[in-house]
């Protein structure tokens, strides 16, 4: 080991690799908790990486259980890049019952379906997606292990000088997607609790993969010569990876009634102070709009780090990877965070 810090993924492949690799860590706990994985809502920004993770762990760990990703899988090349990595692909509507009835069966469930953009304009679609699919999911694997993906965004905005909301602050979400995030949490928590169902609820905010995120965001806009908005001034953001790992080292903790657990990373980032470093990175001094509010969206995510250590990417090397990957002109998924709306509305 030469203690060098590790270079910055350079093609989508190497990306891939980076974001599937599983630890030691997520192997043990597929070990301990042996089946089959099915990856509900798979097709998302998240969802094939996580998949790739969980297979290529029991691929080391010689087992033959299978992972199943499921989702509507519009783009189809999606469901044939898992599918050439041994991975299982469904199709399937998760709001259809007699569909979700007629998938396998699976000791180990990771659940990412939602629906966040286009609230504002069609709420009653959002609240179908995050709450009456998690309905039908949780009573068709009542006898799973599950651990259900949420959002930071069930928290109030908080002062940032203050700690970030924890576990057991009450939720007060804004606008519909947030609190159609909390019913999503309850459908998994009232079948736990009626059933015996062991759940792990992971609140994660924000997730960085290098083709979008937060700082992809940012570093873009700086690029384009676009204005960056530092109303929402602070946020936390997490590598891709280690929110993979951790989401499924969470099938080790589920629990009746439900653990709930925030995933980001220990930083407190300034959107003002990201900006100039990428600008010094990429070469381009950012321009900066707005001012900073007193409080913004943050989350203190001591409890996974108690369970799980600290992220293996750690902010600054995020950040100089995300200048490395814009600069050299790498993919970009074209997915707007909306970091910067503080009222909800998406």
């Amino acid at each position: 080991m030469t203690g060098e810090p590790e270079p910055a993924p350079a093609t989508d492949e190497a990306l891939e690799e980076r974001l599937s690799r599983p630890s030691a860590e997520v192997c043990a706990t597929l070990a301990r908790q042996p089946g089959d994985v099915l990856v509900l809502g798979a097709g998302g920004k998240m969802g094939p990486s996580l998949a790739r993770m969980a297979s290529r762990a029991l691929d080391e760990l010689g087992h033959f259980h299978r992972v199943i990703a499921v989702a509507r899988f519009s783009d189809a090349a999606a469901a044939h890049a898992l599918a050439a990595d041994g991975i299982e692909t469904i199709r399937c509507d998760l709001a259809d019952r007699a569909a979700v009835a007629a998938l396998p069966g699976a000791a180990n469930i990771v659940f990412m379906a939602g629906q966040k953009f286009g609230t504002t304009a069609e709420p009653s679609a959002t609240w179908a997606a995050n709450v009456l699919v998690p309905a039908i999911v949780a009573e068709r694997y009542a006898g799973s292990r599950i651990v259900a993906f949420s959002t930071g965004n069930v928290y109030p905005l908080v002062p940032r000088t203050g700690r970030g909301s924890r576990e057991d602050d009450a939720p007060a979400p804004a606008g519909e997607y947030a609190i159609s995030c909390l019913g999503r949490e309850r459908m998994f928590e009232h079948v736990s609790r009626g059933r015996g169902t062991p759940v792990t609820i992971v609140r994660l905010n924000y997730a960085v993969d290098l083709r979008y995120g937060v700082l992809v965001d940012i570093a873009r806009r700086i690029v384009r010569r676009e204005p960056v908005d530092v109303t929402m001034g602070w946020f936390n953001v997490l590598w891709q990876g280690d929110a993979n790992a951790q989401a499924l080292r969470c099938l080790d903790h589920a629990t009746s009634p439900p653990l709930v657990i925030n995933l980001t990373g220990p930083e407190t980032l300034s959107v003002r102070s990201v900006a100039e470093r990428l600008g010094e990175l990429l070469g381009q001094a950012p321009e900066i709009t707005g001012r900073e509010a007193d409080d913004a969206l943050l989350s203190d995510a001591s409890r996974a780090r108690g369970l799980f250590g600290a992220p293996s990417v750690p902010a600054d090397r995020l950040i100089e990877w995300v200048a490395t990957w814009v600069a050299g002109g790498g993919k970009a998924l074209e997915r707007p965070t909306k970091f910067e709306v503080r009222d909800g509305r998406f």
